[in-house]
């Protein structure tokens, strides 16, 4: 396997980190923006630099990993870095448990104890954070963040960019349009339209569209 980049010097990085090296993976450096950070240890790993690293020719053949948490942040660093033709891996820890099926897009994470259900789609550089079931036939969308703790029954379908706070829960069906943000504890049990803030026992919007993450 390819030696691996991380993009992220912080505390979602920290879980990446761990993941990687449980699973496997060669980590050889970190990437961060902040030049605070440039030249440290963390956890161990040298942070290289920022994103002009990735020009380095000893760096070339390394796959990347996005490892900022928040969902707006990582999607635009995605941008960055595609003029790059760089490979994204993926973070897979050794407990995950995966469906017939299963497809999951270049750079999703996927922390301890998640469970993906057959024929369900996880979309590129989403997170699906500690403990989180996916059932079957979901589709969770590009840039997507699980919490932990969020359980997706059957066939949902989770839009891009949305953010499920920890311990959400959704019945089968439901659709959650792009980035929405669901608070933490809600149970989603209708649908919910793009770009809003819903929150409760039963989720209910409490920002209007252009008001959600």
């Amino acid at each position: 396997m390819e030696d691996v980049l991380v993009y992220g010097a912080s505390g979602h990085a920290k879980v990446v980190l761990d993941i990687l090296k449980q699973s496997g993976r060669r980590v050889v450096g970190c990437l961060d923006d902040d030049t605070a950070l440039w030249d440290t240890l963390f956890r161990g790993v040298r942070v290289l630099g920022g994103i002009e690293v990735l020009q380095r020719e000893r760096y070339r053949r390394c796959a990347l990993f996005l490892a900022i948490g928040d969902n707006k942040v990582r999607r635009r660093l995605a941008t960055r870095v595609s003029k790059l033709n760089r490979s994204f891996a993926q973070a897979l820890h050794p407990s995950v448990v995966l469906g017939t099926g299963v497809r999951l897009g270049e750079g999703v994470a996927s922390m301890a104890h998640v469970a993906i259900n057959s024929d369900s789609t996880v979309g590129r550089h989403a997170i699906l954070n500690t403990g989180c079931t996916v059932d079957h036939d979901c589709v969770v969308g590009p840039f997507a963040h699980l919490s932990p703790g969020v359980h997706l029954a059957g066939n949902v379908r989770v839009g891009e960019g949305t953010h499920l706070g920890v311990g959400v829960s959704v019945i089968p069906g439901i659709s959650i349009g792009a980035g929405t943000v669901v608070g933490a504890g809600a149970a989603v049990v209708s649908d919910l339209p793009q770009a809003v803030t819903a929150v409760g026992v039963p989720a209910r919007v409490i920002a209007p569209p252009g008001n959600g993450r």
